[in-house]
């Protein structure tokens, strides 16, 4: 969000017919103003009122974490061969020095009063909600560039703590469906919405025994599940009921999966007795349940961190963690035996494990904090 009482107005000095998920430069950055709660506007900044205001150089592309970044520091001017790509000046006398030099093509001749940073120096930022540290992506906007910066902005928008699924397996997958349903203008939340159909159609496959067929649609709704947040960034349509919509799904679907999952094992003569089921499903849910629990109170601690960024062990723990992906694979690799019974005792234990190394990471951070430690992320500290 920008830090001011009075938020900066936005103004993408210069034209530039090459559109980027199907947006002109001019419209993407009036989406990412908006959705930071800075205003966009379309006067040259020279003719513009008094105060601060974001330039934007119409010929760069850069990722939306840059705007953050930018308009927290005034007087900061990013750079890429020189010329000016964003800047955020602090008064008109800036802006009409940096916006000459942009509509120029050329770089400042008066650096005075500006901090400029060079892209090519490699400076990183955190960005909190995707979970990494990296130096987002800034690049010319040319018809030759597009497909190359729609493919940054694409895995820019990927969290860096994730499961082993979403992180290697299915990124190309879903950068191919991203770009599909952007040509379309296929939405964000119609992409939810019929990833949420194989979701439930998955769920009665495995009540009923139909594990293959019930994981191939799962597998669909997997990928959906991605590219619905990606499409949702690259073409800046984020919203509040899209969030609700997508993090809803995925906080209450897997139990019934595992519930389902149970049940049809009857079809294949693999039923559970009943104190194997409940033993089963008292792990896998009450697991669960407690290990989100245990997700909630590590944030609530301190300050809305997620416990897997804390230091890499958590990071890496993230990949394989007793989540839906994880899961699936274990229960994939007991198919491969014919063993849908074994697979989700697998489960069962893992998600224990999982639950008690959380429980585990969540009692040393008390003690951290006990003794006048502070809890921060390693990503912060890179």
């Amino acid at each position: 969000m920008v830090e001011h009482d009075n938020p900066p107005r936005v103004v993408t000095v210069g034209e530039n017919p090459v559109k980027l998920w199907g947006l002109t430069m001019a419209e993407r950055v009036a989406r990412i103003a908006r959705a930071n709660g800075a205003l966009p506007d379309s006067r040259l900044a020279t003719a513009a009122p008094q105060g601060a205001v974001i330039l934007s150089n119409a010929a760069f592309a850069w990722d939306p974490g840059w705007f953050k970044y930018v308009t927290s520091r005034r007087g900061m001017v990013l750079t890429l061969g020189g010329v000016p790509a964003l800047a955020h000046a602090a008064d008109p006398a800036q802006a009409a020095r940096i916006a000459e030099a942009m509509a120029a093509g050329s770089s400042l001749a008066d650096v005075s009063g500006l901090t400029v940073v060079a892209y090519e120096s490699g400076p990183t930022i955190e960005n909190k909600q995707l979970r990494k540290r990296e130096t987002p992506f800034l690049m010319a906007l040319s018809p030759q560039s597009v497909r190359t910066i729609e493919r940054a902005s694409y895995f820019g928008a990927y969290k860096g703590v994730t499961d082993v699924l979403t992180k290697y397996l299915w990124p190309e997958w879903a950068l191919v469906l991203t770009r599909i349903c952007a040509r379309l203008h296929i939405t964000p939340n119609m992409v939810t919405a019929v990833g949420a159909a194989f979701c439930v159609l998955a769920t009665v496959l495995f009540a009923y025994g139909h594990y293959w067929l019930g994981m191939a649609l799962g597998l669909v709704f997997m990928v959906l599940d991605t590219v619905d947040g990606k499409l949702a960034r690259c073409t800046i349509t984020s919203s509040e009921w899209g969030n609700v919509a997508d993090h809803g799904m995925d906080l209450v679907h897997p139990p019934f999966w595992w519930w389902f999952w149970a049940t049809g094992l009857a079809t294949w003569g693999l039923a559970y007795d009943d104190a194997t089921f409940w033993w089963v499903q008292g792990a896998i849910q009450g697991g669960y349940v407690v290990q989100r629990l245990i997700e909630g109170l590590f944030m609530k601690q301190n300050g809305l961190m997620h416990i897997h960024v804390w230091r890499k062990f958590d990071s890496r723990f993230r990949l394989i963690t007793a989540r839906r992906n994880p899961n699936m694979v274990i229960l994939f690799v007991a198919m491969l035996f014919s063993r849908p019974d074994i697979g989700l005792v697998v489960v069962a234990w893992w998600t224990v494990v999982s639950c008690l190394i959380h429980a585990v990471r969540l009692v040393q951070a008390w003690i951290v904090r006990a003794r006048g430690g502070t809890i921060t992320s390693w990503l912060s500290d890179a």
